[in-house]
């Protein structure tokens, strides 16, 4: 058995749709479970719709002809996607009479877009020849928490989950289960969301649970790239990485599964496969526990736009035992998280995004230190071998002075396989062209 994840592009309209079908038969033999996300951009016209509705007007038109337009030109009859478009039409009309939306309200009306995803494909595939079966998250024992928005599965799901599909692993189901990503139910049978990287998160739950063969996550790219391929075209795919090293990449941000996604299968040991719905032929790039041969002394170079580097200095807090720790506070305090760090005995360098309204945080500060925040900074990251950290350190400043280029920052992280530094937003494009060129 396989678990093949599929995003909202990869199902945006009936092209792509026809597309994807063709892979998943392709599959066939290996048993595959299909998760799917919502089609393209229907999550962002429900929220559209939702504000709407909120100000006093029902308007489902266009997760409406989205929808019927697809299953026309796929010539296909979905009699459960026009239900569903009716219940969202009357979850719209509470809503305007009421003028509010809820977290636990939103978690409801976002879960429409995954729900007829999964049936459109099921029907497709179904006329096509291949018998497809469509199952809402809850269907298969999608378990979760009350925290609307950002649900997390209960443990029960790992025991549930065979419960459903066992059938199919074992021949005794011939329907290939298509189901959604994203969402679940909570105890009390109300419909959540799994928040960020949710639908990857039910993917590899359903794959550790399931103890599948490998979980498939397709995209638009062969796999994971040394590097971002829009700033350097010679980037090349990255056989295996290991799930410490991807859950770093996501971090510094590579498209690759969201690190909690990671946690069921680093459990069971379950790999994880990155391939491209382009060039299926491609192996792709997987992601395993170990590394199956030598350990790479550089595996990729990523990065960060559109952060704030915050210098904090306090000569009053010298040899003062409380120093890092009132800091910190005041960052769970403002609930702005931090992404990399220095530290010495007076001082702190940080790194934020800079999204985050620091106004606060900053007052809180300035209190007791003395604190600058300066916007338009990057943080390059060097996935590595950090065991090799003083040939990879001297192979990277060497070319980046030949470029006349100084670091302002530099951090390697605890988990070993992460180097990261600090440049100008204006920098990036170069410092991850040269670092590409003299490690690679």
């Amino acid at each position: 058995m396989i678990v093949m994840k599929f995003g909202g592009s990869s199902v945006a309209n009936a092209e792509r749709i026809r597309h994807v079908a063709s892979i998943i038969q392709a599959y066939k033999e290996s048993r595959p479970v299909v998760v799917l996300s919502a089609m393209g951009d229907t999550t962002d016209h429900l929220l559209d719709a939702a504000d709407m509705a909120v100000n006093g007007k029902v308007d489902i038109a266009k997760v409406e002809k989205l929808h019927l337009d697809t299953a026309k030109e796929l010539e296909i009859d979905v009699p459960a996607i026009q239900e569903l478009l009716t219940e969202l039409n009357t979850l719209l009309t509470g809503i305007s009479m009421l003028h509010e939306l809820t977290k636990r309200t939103r978690d409801y009306l976002v879960s429409f877009g995954e729900r007829m995803s999964v049936r459109m494909m099921a029907a497709y595939l179904s006329k096509q020849g291949t018998p497809a079966k469509f199952y809402d998250a809850w269907d298969i024992g999608m378990v979760s928490d009350s925290n609307y928005m950002s649900a997390e599965l209960l443990d029960e799901v790992w025991d549930n989950i065979p419960k459903h599909l066992n059938d199919y692993k074992n021949g005794k189901q011939t329907e290939i289960p298509i189901v959604t990503g994203f969402i679940a139910k909570d105890s009390k049978g109300i419909i959540t969301t799994l928040g960020r990287g949710g639908s990857d998160l039910s993917a590899t739950m359903i794959g550790a649970a399931m103890r599948a063969d490998e979980i498939q996550t397709w995209k638009d790219v062969d796999g994971i790239l040394t590097t971002d391929p829009r700033i350097v075209k010679e980037a090349r795919t990255v056989p295996e990485v290991t799930y410490e090293e991807a859950q770093e990449l996501a971090m510094f941000g590579a498209q690759v599964l969201h690190p909690r996604s990671m946690i069921p299968c680093r459990k069971t040991g379950t790999p994880v496969r990155v391939k491209n719905s382009y060039n299926i032929k491609s192996d792709g790039s997987v992601i395993v526990e170990k590394h199956s041969g030598a350990t790479p002394r550089v595996t990729a170079i990523t990065n960060v736009k559109n952060v704030t580097l915050i210098d904090i200095q306090s000569s009053r807090m010298l040899n003062a035992c409380g120093f890092l720790a009132h800091i910190f506070n005041q960052f769970l305090k403002w609930n702005i998280s931090i992404d990399v760090i220095a530290t010495s005995e007076v001082s702190v360098s940080l790194t934020v995004n800079t999204k985050a309204d620091l106004t606060g945080l900053l007052e809180d500060i300035g209190r007791i230190a003395e604190v600058k925040a300066t916007k338009d900074k990057a943080i390059v990251t060097l996935i590595c071998d950090a065991s090799h950290s003083s040939s990879i350190l001297e192979d990277a400043f060497t070319a980046l002075n030949k470029s006349g280029i100084n670091v302002q920052m530099i951090s390697q992280g605890a988990s070993k396989v992460n180097i990261s530094m600090l440049v100008d937003d204006s920098q990036v494009n170069d410092v991850v062209s040269i670092l590409h060129k003299a490690l690679f």
